[in-house]
């Protein structure tokens, strides 16, 4: 009876340790699944409330979390400007002693140097107000020394080709100067030459096949002998042809003079006695000025601006007052065989640019930044 309660007992036992363990399992179950909302719903009460009042103190709660890992970049590509603006400074810096010392020290003339004058307006003199470039002056004398070297053979190494290198230095200086003080008295006096009048003088002489047969062929030339391209021949002749402006504008006692002695002409004048009384060409004038030969549209001894017109002009007949750049002509065709031409002319020189270049240099003496030698 006894074992038989005991039995009951333990079954009894059994069943409520069964039902203890299903009901902890059970809610074992439901605290893990339950677990990560529980998470959530903690975090979420413990985030901090943002108000009108917090928000700039939260702000700057953030922005210091994030300065740890942005001031070392900022200070990292700080030091990189520093450095690399150091870098260029010096590397400046020591371009500009070398080329200051290859100038004005040791007046280099070398390809490379004459290519920073081209982008750097260093001066090499100041003729009144204006400066003179460098470049300009490099530019003149690099084209002395080009057609010695290339076609004279010139060695500029030796003693006699460091004289005549430093007489050219002094020339090409001079010149440089004394365009400076043209371009002065052009402003001055509103005497100006276009790019239209640099053609039309190329052209001009290019008619009487005086420039080659092609640009190529003229392009080749200028390479050859002076070490110019086409640019810098116009370069060259545009700076001529303003001194020459200059002078035909200043001059007004030459213009006087022609203007004269063709009104003496046109009104029936004799044209050998007027060239013997009137004409500059020492050369003629005692012929009534009549040319030494015959003259055709070959003759490279006449100026082009005379040949141009001596070629349309009928025999017996007058031009009017040539402008030849550095003189003033009045010619006559005598007589005209299949384009063989007798021909007089009376000329009446311009005075020098250096009459009107000299009141403005002893006014304003030119100061030179080197002094070729």
């Amino acid at each position: 009876m006894t074992n038989k309660k005991t039995k009951q007992k333990l079954r009894k036992l059994r069943r409520t340790i069964k039902k203890r363990a299903s009901v902890r399992s059970l809610r074992i179950t439901k605290l893990r699944r339950s677990a990560p909302e529980a998470r959530l719903h903690e975090a979420i009460e413990n985030l901090p409330r943002i108000t009108n009042e917090t928000v700039a103190e939260h702000r700057e709660e953030l922005l210091r979390g994030a300065r740890k890992y942005i001031y070392p970049l900022e200070h990292a590509r700080h030091r990189i400007i520093v450095t690399s603006a150091w870098i260029l400074a010096a590397a400046v810096i020591l371009f500009f002693a070398y080329t200051g010392l290859a100038l004005y020290k040791f007046q280099s003339t070398s390809t490379f140097l004459y290519y920073v004058t081209q982008a750097i307006p260093f001066p090499a003199a100041k003729a009144g107000p204006s400066f003179v470039s460098y470049e300009s002056y490099l530019f003149e004398l690099r084209h002395y020394t080009h057609y010695y070297q290339s076609q004279q053979q010139v060695d500029f190494n030796s003693t006699a080709g460091k004289q005549q290198l430093a007489a050219f230095k002094k020339q090409a200086m001079q010149e440089v100067i004394d365009d400076a003080y043209v371009k002065q008295l052009a402003s001055k006096y509103h005497v100006s030459v276009s790019n239209q009048d640099v053609d039309n003088e190329v052209q001009l002489v290019r008619d009487q096949n005086r420039l080659g047969s092609s640009n190529q062929e003229f392009a080749n030339v200028l390479k050859e002998f002076w070490g110019w391209s086409i640019s810098d021949f116009e370069r060259e002749l545009k700076s001529q042809l303003l001194a020459q402006k200059v002078v035909a504008v200043l001059d007004t006692g030459t213009q006087n003079r022609a203007a004269s002695v063709l009104a003496q002409l046109q009104s029936g004048g004799n044209f050998a006695k007027l060239a013997q009384q009137y004409s500059d060409d020492t050369t003629t004038k005692n012929n009534g000025g009549q040319y030494s030969g015959l003259i055709d549209n070959t003759n490279q001894d006449i100026p082009p601006q005379v040949l141009n017109v001596l070629l349309t002009l009928q025999p017996g007949h007058i031009s009017g007052i040539i402008n030849t750049g550095y003189s003033l002509e009045i010619d006559q065709v005598i007589s005209n065989n299949d384009g063989k031409i007798q021909a007089a002319h009376i000329v009446f020189n311009f005075k020098s640019i250096n009459t009107y270049i000299q009141p403005l240099e002893t006014k304003s003496p030119p100061h030179m930044f080197i002094h070729p030698q």
